[in-house]
């Protein structure tokens, strides 16, 4: 990286027009051949596929695993489709030349006669993958063992993995937490970014940026030195999230991720390098961009964009709660988002300070103060006394309350009264009997009411203590453990949403049907119990 003269980051415009040490476009988004994505490797096959929708998960057929080469795929498919005496069987055709998706049910069978935490430590197993070996599927190997969420997913994902080392911590198992962290640092340096998922249709967008916060926790078991040692992979890290400064203007205020605001500070939002269907739901993402009556493009990024926030789907991101078709996740600026790279400049400003590079730490600390400042001048909404989203296309809030408004006390942005406020607007609205809601709006869409899950009981647990309302954070925690000890003891699963304002009933909404195993929900499940049971020992 090159050495700026720090005298020049004394306004804002200077500061964030510095230039990063950033890979380029093209070795960023999909540019090694070795990582096509399925859509660019079997083109009209793909389309034809997924638009029949002869599987009922559109992740079938994109985790499929070919038999024969590419070549000889698509050579023999545009044969036969040019065959008028032969009705192609798509269906026939992909089970003659892929092989289906690994099937990861281990036929693990619950004891719910055992308590939760037990079933946990017994599942880590169950949701542990060895390194692979590099298969012509989509699937990126990763050198080192790691946990995946569960049901569905052979894959490891992004945010999903820092809720799931929580537990892990509680669980002892210090060195799959840095088998996982020694993964996502390889993903920095192979791709340039953390992707979504360690598949290829996923390398043109990334998730809610948790690195920084899963080096804490290593750093946490093994000292501060692991700041220093994983240093470089948070510089890069953060210049994935950054890239695109220099391009922006008052005219030109938005550019990737990064978008100017009017009084010239910058924030950042969700984006995706994308603008077609997403490969995994691909049928899908066409209907909705033909019911648009926008430009196709348009609906298309701004649906990859959420996928980025791991709000897939919420009203945070729509003009219309009711009508995923008026998505425009590009024109937002989310609080959690912003919170998170906050707390990924500190986290730099440490590691540089445990090197002793004095003047490196300056420097994040200064970007830091500048986007606390950015987020309490844009995301705090003193009327409603809460943090919201910003439209920034609209200048105005989105309007849509949510738990993501919770980040700033998570990552201790906020001044007292701003907590206190918060915490009103928590037992108010938010509070119900099985722990704290995801939004307020009724949409069908998983990341709205009445669904809670494990990430944001988490954040908002930990941000009503940071700023002195244990009895609050003490209720939802324990609110949320009897929800998932219910469900628990019915089912003998621990699932990644639940119902929380009607205990009697299971969560739902969603492109799939509700998933078991699951990573971070045990995470947060034991990270909470730890943590009630050392209050009970105190006291």
């Amino acid at each position: 990286m090159s050495r700026i003269n720090t005298l020049l980051l004394l306004s804002l415009l200077s500061l964030m027009c510095c230039e990063l040490d950033q890979p380029q476009e093209a070795d960023i988004y999909m540019g090694n051949k070795e990582y096509l994505s399925p859509e660019q490797r079997y083109g009209q096959l793909f389309v034809d596929v997924q638009m029949a929708k002869i599987f009922p998960d559109g992740k079938t057929f994109v985790d499929a695993i070919p038999k024969y080469s590419t070549e000889e795929i698509m050579k023999e498919y545009n044969a036969r489709k040019k065959n008028s005496e032969i009705k192609l069987d798509l269906k026939a055709f992909v089970e003659e030349f892929f092989d289906r998706p690994k099937n990861y049910a281990s036929g693990f069978k619950s004891d719910t006669s055992r308590s939760v935490t037990m079933h946990i430590n017994e599942l880590w197993p169950v949701l542990t993958r060895k390194p692979e070996d590099k298969t012509p599927g989509t699937l990126i190997p990763l050198p080192y063992p790691y946990i995946v969420p569960g049901g569905r997913f052979g894959e490891i994902y992004y945010w999903d993995s820092y809720f799931t080392m929580l537990g892990l911590q509680v669980s002892g198992q210090v060195d799959m937490i840095e088998n996982m962290v020694n993964n996502f640092s390889f993903l920095i340096d192979e791709i340039g970014f953390i992707p979504n998922g360690n598949r290829t249709y996923f390398l043109s967008r990334s998730q809610p940026p948790f690195y920084a916060l899963m080096v804490g926790i290593l750093a946490a078991e093994k000292g501060d030195e692991i700041y220093a040692k994983y240093l470089p992979q948070l510089e890069k890290e953060y210049n994935f999230w950054m890239a695109g400064l220099q391009q922006l203007s008052a005219k030109n205020p938005a550019h990737k991720h990064v978008v100017r605001l009017k009084d010239g500070s910058t924030l950042n939002r969700y984006w995706d390098a994308g603008d077609t269907p997403r490969a995994e739901m691909y049928r899908d993402d066409v209907e909705t961009a033909e019911r648009s009556g926008r430009p196709i493009k348009k609906v298309y990024s701004d649906l990859r964009a959420a996928c980025e926030s791991g709000w897939d789907f919420s009203s945070r991101w729509l003009h219309n709660t009711q009508q995923l078709s008026t998505i425009h996740t590009t024109e937002i600026i989310p609080v959690d988002l912003n919170a998170l790279l906050y707390k990924l400049e500190k986290t730099l400003e440490q590691a540089y300070s445990v090197g002793g590079d004095i003047e490196n730490a300056d420097l994040y600390n200064q970007r830091a103060t500048q986007r606390l400042e950015a987020v309490i001048q844009y995301c705090w909404d003193s009327t409603l006394g809460y943090f919201q989203d910003y439209d920034f296309a609209r200048d105005t809030f989105t309007g849509t309350l949510s738990l993501a408004g919770m980040y700033p006390l998570f990552f201790e942005m906020a001044e007292p009264a701003q907590a206190e406020a918060s915490a009103g607007v928590i037992q108010r609205d938010f509070l119900q009997p099985g722990g704290v809601v995801t939004t307020l709006d009724f949409t069908g869409q998983q990341w709205d009411a009445p669904n809670g899950w494990a990430p944001l009981q988490w954040v908002s647990v930990k941000g009503l203590k940071n700023y002195g309302h244990k009895d609050l954070a003490d209720t939802i925690a324990r609110r949320w453990i009897e929800l998932n000890d219910k469900v628990y003891h019915n089912t003998g699963k621990m699932v990644e949403k639940y119902n929380v304002m009607d205990m009697s009933l299971d969560a739902g909404g969603g492109e799939y049907p509700v998933q078991d195993g699951f990573g971070w929900t045990n995470g947060v499940y034991l990270r909470l119990m730890e943590e009630i049971n050392d209050e009970n020992t105190t006291e």
